[in-house]
């Protein structure tokens, strides 16, 4: 992924609907949900869902499919990778220390490293 593909995946995250609706179709899975399921889910009007849907899906970060009078929405989980992997490609690059020890499972406390006291030293 490069740097313009990057800000146009996080502007369509940088807006808390959009960013519910992904959250949702990220927990529903790969086989995502009809708009009138997420319109319901999170009390979403028609005409606002379909501005966001279609933001989100030029933004590469959802694809579509037809089912007969039913449009279903899914997360795109190769580009959610792929802008993961933008995001921590040079993750703690500089003091030469990789990034797990600070990652965990979500809900996890983040993990601190001891400071030393430099007044004492």
């Amino acid at each position: 992924m490069d740097a313009r593909h990057a800000v146009t995946a996080l502007a369509a995250l940088a807006q808390e609907s959009r960013l519910m609706i992904y959250r949702l179709l990220v927990e529903a899975g790969p086989t995502g949900l009809a708009v009138g399921e997420i319109g319901a889910s999170l009390h979403v009007a028609p005409a606002t869902l379909s501005f966001h849907l279609k933001e989100l899906y030029h933004a590469g970060l959802v694809t579509t499919r037809q089912e007969g009078r039913f449009v279903y929405y899914s997360a795109h989980y190769g580009q959610m990778n792929s802008l993961l992997a933008y995001l921590t490609e040079n993750c703690c690059a500089r003091d030469g220390v990789g990034c797990a020890p600070s990652c965990g499972p979500a809900g996890a406390p983040p993990q601190r490293r001891a400071r030393r006291d430099k007044s004492k030293t």
